[in-house]
């Protein structure tokens, strides 16, 4: 994590969530990336957090992020961003040559559109395999069952396979899913979790979340 934010701001109160989760799980704090999710949020709502030193954001579509964020980035050049949403294959070069990480990798066809684009561009951009943990075929991610062969398929093209990525169902205790994703981690000798949003990120990060994705906590509800 960055540096401490106010005390009495929501995204002090979810670094010192993080930290307290931390501390029961025998982790350090450093070892969780909060990503703040930014998607629907215009430039004004996202420059107070880059004041307080959040550094990382996570984006769900390709054309949103390219409209905002090249001026808030002239700003704050050490930002990391994060491509949190479904991936279109014909989208894979301008999300390679926008964002830092990808995390919505979940398919063959996008394995190579990446490789293609990290040809192309000359950035090799680390990347989470998406997993349907909740076999729920609407939310994209590659089914459990298919997984072992999606990463080979990924490690062949030379595509920097960072970790696994989950959306556990809605309204269902998240543990069990979360539990399921760190299992397949270790099975595949991957270290790091992009598991937890605001509503379970606590839960996700005594489970062994690397990265927690948090909108609501941050920004407030949506419009």
């Amino acid at each position: 994590m960055s540096e401490r934010a106010p005390v009495s701001t929501p995204l002090a109160h979810v670094r010192e969530a993080i930290a307290h989760s931390c501390k029961i799980a025998r982790r350090e704090p450093d070892e969780v990336t909060l990503i703040a999710v930014s998607k629907t949020r215009a430039a004004e709502e996202i420059e107070p957090l880059l004041e307080q030193g959040q550094r990382a954001f996570g984006e769900n579509r390709v054309q949103e992020a390219q409209a905002k964020w090249p001026g808030l980035r002239e700003r704050f050049p050490d930002t990391e961003l994060h491509l949190i949403g479904q991936l279109q294959s014909n989208k894979a070069e301008d999300a390679v040559a926008l964002f830092d990480c990808i995390h919505a990798l979940d398919r063959p066809s996008l394995v190579k559109a990446l490789a293609k684009a990290f040809d192309k561009t000359g950035r090799r951009v680390p990347c989470f395999v998406q997993v349907d943990v909740g076999d729920e075929m609407q939310k994209g991610g590659c089914p459990v069952a298919e997984l072992s062969g999606l990463l080979d398929q990924a490690r062949d093209a030379d595509i920097p396979v960072r970790g696994l990525m989950c959306l556990p169902p809605a309204n269902i205790e998240p543990a069990p899913f979360f539990a399921l994703l760190g299992k397949l981690a270790l099975d595949h000798g991957l270290p790091d979790l992009s598991m937890g949003m605001s509503g379970d990120y606590e839960t996700a990060i005594m489970l062994g979340a690397t990265h927690v994705r948090v909108g609501t906590a941050l920004f407030g509800p949506r419009d």
